[in-house]
């Protein structure tokens, strides 16, 4: 039997932040400069990065608070009480929809850029299933323990792109990054929502608060977990347009790969270093697929308390992987991802927003 006790398989705020800031950091941080700079007028993108970054915390930290209200309820739970129990089916089904879809669009990708640049002569078909397959056996197991799997795997990923970042630097050329200042306020707000859909996945406070040992630090965990993707998308940003320049990246499917194909480490003792980075990104974005899948699972085993876990899984895996093979190009691809990504700022920034304006109306509280 553990000897731990249930203090003990809960998790801390800086646990939690590690846990936002790993499933935020997913497939957007491969793509995001190309349509960063395609907004804006190359350099001054990080003022987008920083206005987005903003505005992420801003609706964050309304989520924490929204959660921290209802310390120990799952999110039907709570928007049971709040708004009644219809709509409480109807909006955490509306979760799990687009959680699965969230899953689908990670798999997916997966298959397209193992594909590109490790697995040229394997069917990306299989290449996807292959990686759900390793999800769902993540998934089957605890939950607390898969959410500590992050403490091991966000350090490594960020060691891996501070090398990258480091062996580019000498690649810099100032005349990329010039002239300064030159966007106008609507491209600044364009480039704003670019970046903005890259940082999905914050909204896992929504739903994990009631596995903190203090729910009410959630603001905190908040701040922690958005403060590193935020400054990550930062300098990637300015070392891919310093590289690259503007009109270069956004020819480039995925800027954040091509910088890591620019690195040379002396001796020539690695050769194809991208293909270390992707693997090792492979990692980022197993955590973001694991966990969407999770709460997938969790929301619904709250509805429906007498399926098992197994059985969900089962259950939605086929269609996972049926809707990731739907599209048939890079086009439909990202297309797919925006519809995705405009179909979870409704349900899962607008429509708890509300219900927290709601809960401080009607003066509705959760219980420890």
């Amino acid at each position: 039997m553990s000897a731990q006790t249930l203090p003990d398989k809960m998790l801390t705020k800086n646990h939690m932040g590690i846990n936002i800031a790993a499933v935020t950091i997913g497939v957007g941080i491969l793509t995001f400069p190309r349509g960063l700079a395609k907004a804006t007028s190359g350099f001054d993108g990080w003022i987008s990065v920083v206005i987005s970054g903003l505005i992420a915390f801003l609706i964050g930290w309304l989520l924490a608070k929204l959660a921290a209200r209802f310390p120990r309820q799952t999110f039907f739970e709570y928007t049971s009480m709040i708004a009644s129990k219809p709509v409480g089916y109807v909006l955490t089904l509306l979760v799990c929809l687009y959680t699965m879809l969230f899953v689908s669009f990670e798999i997916r990708a997966i298959g397209n850029i193992a594909k590109q640049y490790l697995f040229y002569n394997t069917p990306v078909e299989m290449i996807t299933l292959s990686f759900l397959l390793i999800v769902q056996y993540a998934v089957a197991g605890s939950r607390i323990s898969m959410l500590r799997l992050n403490l091991l795997f966000l350090p490594v990923v960020l060691v891996v792109m501070f090398f990258v970042l480091l062996f580019t630097s000498q690649l810099i050329e100032v005349e990329n990054v010039r002239p300064f200042f030159s966007s106008d306020w609507r491209s600044l707000l364009d480039g704003s929502q670019a970046v903005g859909l890259s940082y999905s996945g914050f909204e896992i406070i929504l739903f994990y608060t009631m596995l903190m040992k203090r729910p009410k630090d959630g603001t905190k965990a908040m701040a922690l977990g958005l403060f590193i993707p935020v400054a990550l998308y930062l300098t990637i940003y300015i070392f891919v347009i310093g590289v690259f320049s503007a009109e270069v990246a956004k020819n480039l499917t995925y800027p954040t790969i091509d910088l890591a194909k620019e690195v040379e480490i002396p001796g020539g003792f690695f050769e194809r270093v991208e293909s270390i980075f992707f693997a090792i990104w492979i990692m980022t974005i197993f955590d973001t697929c694991m966990i969407w899948l999770d709460i997938t699972i969790l929301n619904l085993a709250s509805m429906f308390r007498n399926v098992k876990k197994m059985v969900w899984i089962l259950l939605l895996s086929p269609i996972i992987y049926f809707v990731a093979m739907l599209p048939q190009n890079l086009v439909d691809f990202f297309t797919f991802a925006d519809y995705v990504t405009y179909f979870g700022m409704i349900i899962v920034y607008l429509c708890p927003i509300l219900l927290l304006l709601l809960a401080i109306i009607r003066g509705v509280r959760g219980h420890e």
